[in-house]
């Protein structure tokens, strides 16, 4: 590495997790800050559950920080307002998507048309637009840095009723390899996390009766991921040892889906 660059630190770090107000996000927000790390959490407007998740988090000097992804203009000064409020960014994890229904058989033209658009601009967009103006924060202060994607394993195994969501997805996972490449000679390492099914409260009602049943199913351990065993996997990949990781994308769904 160059010796201009500042090596990461353990802990004590600046960490943004996009959506951070339930799920992965407040699991992997919590994580964080249990080791020590000072956290953002983004929201797309403040509310109950964003206040939640930052009154809970251990520890001291965490923000949080409210703007809509599918704004270039407002991605920008989220990332300025993190900067400045945790004083660096170390590590950023593009956590928030939006997942809109919109099967081809059964929806219009212009539905599909939204769908599209709304998904397209948060999923990947925000994520792509973000992780450009963090990592110009880190270069010019010559910080090394981690940069998590959290994908799916809907990018490989498909999403009949959302497929602008795997599509994003797969696409999410291809712009970290991009950036692993091109943002390695400043000390930025970048990977993505590709979950399954996941305990968290926006599909709370799918895992009850016979359809939960089945989706547990599809793991040969019989039940569904937990937010904080993914908040473990971003973790690691945002560490210190786990430089040489950096293009990679780690499945975390339980055997669930096996790629070849």
């Amino acid at each position: 590495m160059d010796h201009g660059i500042r090596e990461l630190a353990a802990t004590g770090r600046g960490v943004l997790v996009t959506g951070a107000s339930r799920g992965i996000g407040r699991a992997v927000a919590a994580a964080f800050a249990r080791q020590g790390d000072r956290v953002a959490v983004h929201c797309s407007a403040p509310g109950g559950d964003a206040e939640a998740t930052l009154a809970a988090l251990e520890g001291e000097g965490h923000v949080l920080i409210a703007g809509d992804l599918a704004d270039p203009a407002r991605v920008e000064a989220l990332a300025d307002e993190a900067e400045e409020l945790l004083g660096g960014v170390d590590v950023l994890v593009n956590n928030a998507a939006v997942m809109v229904a919109h099967p081809p058989a059964e929806t219009s033209y212009a539905q599909w048309q939204e769908a599209w658009r709304r998904t397209v601009d948060v999923n990947l967009f925000g994520a792509a637009n973000l992780s450009h103006c963090v990592a110009r924060h880190m270069i010019d202060g010559g910080r090394a840095g981690r940069i998590v994607n959290v994908g799916s394993r809907g990018a490989f195994r498909g999403e009949p009723d959302h497929p602008a969501y795997g599509a994003t997805k797969a696409a999410l996972h291809a712009l970290g390899q991009s950036l692993a490449l091109a943002l390695a000679p400043h000390g930025i390492a970048v990977a993505s996390v590709a979950p399954g099914f996941v305990a968290t409260e926006r599909v709370a009602g799918r895992l009850e009766g016979a359809e939960g049943a089945g989706i547990a199913a599809q793991s040969p351990f019989g039940r569904v991921a937990q937010p904080e065993e993914i908040a473990s996997a971003v973790l690691y990949l945002a560490s210190p040892g786990a430089v040489w990781s950096s293009g990679a994308v780690l499945d975390v769904n339980g055997a669930s889906y096996l790629r070849t």
